[in-house]
């Protein structure tokens, strides 16, 4: 009986994983979109990106002191409902047509996905053997790999249309003109966000009714006054740990924000074909996961992690010195290496934490703001040295040389 309510609760916690990532890898859709519904240029609308991440920074530690409180479980739900709302705000944003109006919904989204993040991650680690957290929350962290393939490859084509008119370039005889084109193009996204905020509103329920078990770590923490404790970040591999997550983040989202953009203006390729070519990028990502989840029964996580680390070092030196398609194949060979990263430096980086595991994952989940700049830092060079803007990509080689140091030191439990 406990196997299979321990079977039931990680089903539940891995369509976590695949619903955030819905939701995460749809941005970069959102971002070609908005540059044609709301009139922007590629930095510009870069903060899309800024809008939803910057929940991340601002919310883990309140969201970490009321799962100490109340519960993991508590803490889903109440994410859950809080995304969904701001899925329905798409009704209204939809009439407004406001740029503003999309990045303060894609912030509300940001939240309650951010209280999925915060929760799933130590769980999946807690809810085991913790020798093979690690591999285990790589698994987990393949659903997310399988949410953003189909984010890229099918959600992407039903929100672009595959027409990129200007005022200046719309059909004369198009049927009610540029308002009804911007409608047109506004309501491929509302109706994406209503479906998402619906199967969010489903799930929160089921979680609602399911019995989870309570894990070794919410048992001993009861007693407990203290709600988060900043004395957890002296832990070296920890602190290290949140140093890389930041760069992590903020290399792989500068990478997939503008993926759609590289495609269509930079390669000059049609919208479909774009997205066909984010679907294949977000399927090697995917193959990654498993592939690695895999390999991780026979190598030790930490060399597995500065090896990929090395691996995108080198591809974003070829991205960045020759561009264009020779640089837009090199990324699918990022996607492949990056996959393990993220789950792999947060479950190193949670070891041997203890009662602090839910204060350490809040400051884990806090490193997510590097998708809040580094990205924006990226699109400014593109949008700067549009000549050779293949020069932008040296910000993610950065990022990547990060998470290598933490493959190789960083993760040692010392202190």
């Amino acid at each position: 009986m406990k196997n299979n309510t321990y079977r039931g609760s990680l089903i539940l916690i891995f369509s976590l994983f695949f619903i955030w990532a819905i939701s995460s890898n749809l941005l970069p859709t959102m971002i070609r979109q908005l540059m044609k519904t709301c009139e922007l240029n590629t930095f510009e609308a870069s903060f899309t990106e800024t809008a939803y991440w910057l929940a991340y920074f601002i919310f883990p530690i309140p969201i970490a002191m009321f799962m100490k409180k109340y519960s993991y479980k508590s803490g889903i739900v109440l994410g859950l409902l809080i995304a969904a709302f701001g899925g329905f705000l798409f009704l209204l944003a939809a009439d407004i047509k406001e740029y503003w109006v999309y990045l303060g919904i894609f912030f509300i989204i940001a939240t309650g996905m951010c209280f999925l993040e915060t929760a799933a991650n130590p769980y999946v680690t807690a809810l085991g053997d913790p020798n093979t957290s690690a591999r285990r929350l790589n698994l987990a962290q393949s659903f997310n790999g399988l949410g953003a393939f189909i984010a890229a490859m099918f959600l992407s084509k039903l929100v672009l249309s595959g027409h990129t008119y200007t005022r200046d370039t719309l059909p004369t005889d198009y049927a009610g003109g540029w308002e009804a084109y911007i409608q047109f193009e506004t309501d491929s996204m509302k109706w994406i966000y209503l479906l998402l905020a619906f199967v969010l509103v489903m799930i929160a329920v089921l979680f609602i009714f399911f019995k989870f078990p309570k894990i070794k770590e919410e048992e001993t923490e009861e007693d407990s006054g203290k709600l988060i404790d900043f004395k957890v970040l002296k832990r070296s591999h920890l602190r290290w740990g949140v140093i890389a997550q930041f760069f992590y983040n903020g290399g792989q989202t500068a990478i997939n924000s503008l993926f759609l953009v590289y495609c269509c203006v930079y390669v000059n390729m049609e919208e479909h074909v774009a997205t066909t070519f984010f679907g294949l990028y977000m399927l090697a990502f995917l193959l990654g996961r498993w592939i690695g989840t895999l390999f991780m029964g026979k190598f030790k996580p930490q060399n597995m992690l500065l090896l990929y680390a090395i691996i995108n070092v080198l591809l974003c030196i070829v991205i960045a010195v020759f561009g264009g398609t020779i640089g837009l194949y090199a990324m699918l060979g990022v996607s492949f290496f990056m996959s393990i990263m993220y789950p792999t430096q947060f479950s190193l980086a949670l070891k041997d934490l203890g009662s602090n595991t839910k204060s350490g994952s809040a400051f884990l989940v806090m490193a997510i703001v590097g998708n809040a700049c580094l990205p924006q830092v990226t699109a400014y060079l593109m949008h700067l040295n549009e000549h050779i803007y293949q020069i932008a990509y040296i910000i993610p080689l950065i990022c990547f040389l990060f998470c290598a140091y933490y493959g190789w030191k960083g993760y040692k439990v010392v202190d």
